[in-house]
């Protein structure tokens, strides 16, 4: 039988709940909470359900990779079953293309799933149990790429997103809600989440994908472990400060596209294409505002691979770039005349 969490606990989760939120939660609004079987899911289950009875609901995803991924949906169901928190189970069904990594398959799926069942259940809030571990290891990763502060900020404490929802039978026509997407739990370490459910005698999981030794992770969580200097709460503060650094940067950047958006002239299809004054700017502005560009043009032109996002190192295309040479990154061909930089869909490559 699942015991409640103490009380100090339960006080702590609610405070970096709201923190996470940035504001109160109503006394009958419900709070959805992504539950994958793991001990810090299951800790952050127990507690969510204390601090906020009756208000709770909870989704497992099973992706159908591994045989055992069913009966941890089931052993999720049959907690929640005991403490009176409704449950759901999503599974993946759409199949993986063989180009995609794995893990952004899984995530991109596994997202798309919590969000929608989330929005069909009324919850406009979506907390998942990343903790202050998983923030060092994810800070370190890039930190070895040679991400920026756009990567460095890690996993954000709060992310304001939102969920198409389709109308009627058509698929033509959506319904957009927006959705809280936050992390209450970047602040508590690991070991503490374990401890909280061992106390409470709440069962969980561990996935033996944590220390399969052929993805990354599982090399700088091995690091983090072994070496005591590093500390994963000090990082994970880092990761905050970068993330604070990169929000006033995203609001600079915003207004500098408004305003160095250059409108052509004489170009049949303008809007599938982006022009920018890129004079006089700071290499960190250029980098952020070629980001927007080149996001904006694969959407615009429906281009989905290669992979790209803030983590994305485009360290080469400024480098050709400001030496006044064209260059591509994903899929978008980057041409400079003068100060202003021309973005658009990359031809295809010649085949012998």
């Amino acid at each position: 039988m699942t015991a409640s969490p103490d009380p100090a606990s339960v006080a702590r989760f609610r405070v970096d709940l709201v923190a996470a939120l940035g504001r109160a939660v109503g006394s009958v609004e419900p709070i959805a909470l992504a539950v994958s079987g793991g001990p810090d899911s299951m800790a952050m289950l127990v507690l969510a359900a204390a601090a906020y009875p009756g208000q709770v609901i909870a989704a497992t995803v099973d992706h159908c990779l591994r045989r055992e991924s069913a009966d941890e949906a089931a052993m999720v169901a049959a907690v929640c079953a005991t403490i009176g928190v409704p449950h759901m189970t999503l599974q993946v069904i759409d199949p993986r293309d063989p180009r995609d990594n794995l893990h952004d398959w899984a995530r991109g799926q596994r997202y798309f799933l919590l969000k929608r069942s989330a929005v069909e259940a009324g919850a406009r809030v979506l907390a998942t149990a990343h903790h202050a571990d998983d923030q060092a290891e994810t800070f370190l990763m890039r930190a070895a790429r040679g991400s920026g502060v756009a990567g460095l900020a890690g996993i954000r404490a709060h992310q304001r997103q939102e969920v198409s929802y389709p109308v009627g039978d058509s698929g033509c026509v959506f319904d957009v809600f927006p959705i809280d997407l936050i992390r209450p739990l970047l602040g508590w370490r690991v070991a503490e989440l374990r401890a909280i459910a061992l106390a409470s005698a709440t069962p969980f999981v561990d996935d033996p994908s944590n220390a399969d030794d052929r993805f990354d992770r599982t090399a700088f969580r091995s690091l983090l472990h072994d070496t005591p200097l590093f500390d994963p709460r000090q990082i994970a503060r880092s990761a905050a400060h970068a993330a604070e650094a990169d929000a006033a940067l995203r609001a600079m950047e915003r207004w500098l596209w408004d305003t160095r958006k250059v409108a052509p002239t004489g170009v049949d299809d303008p809007d599938d294409q982006s022009w920018i004054d890129m004079a006089g700017l700071p290499r960190e502005l250029k980098r952020r505002l070629s980001r927007s560009a080149i996001a904006g043009v694969r959407d615009v032109n429906g281009i989905t691979r290669p992979d790209f996002g803030d983590a994305t190192n485009i360290e080469s295309l400024l480098d050709a770039l400001e030496s006044g040479k064209s260059a591509t990154q994903a899929g978008i061909l980057v041409s400079p005349k003068g100060t202003i930089w021309r973005f658009s869909e990359a031809p295809p490559r010649r085949t012998l």
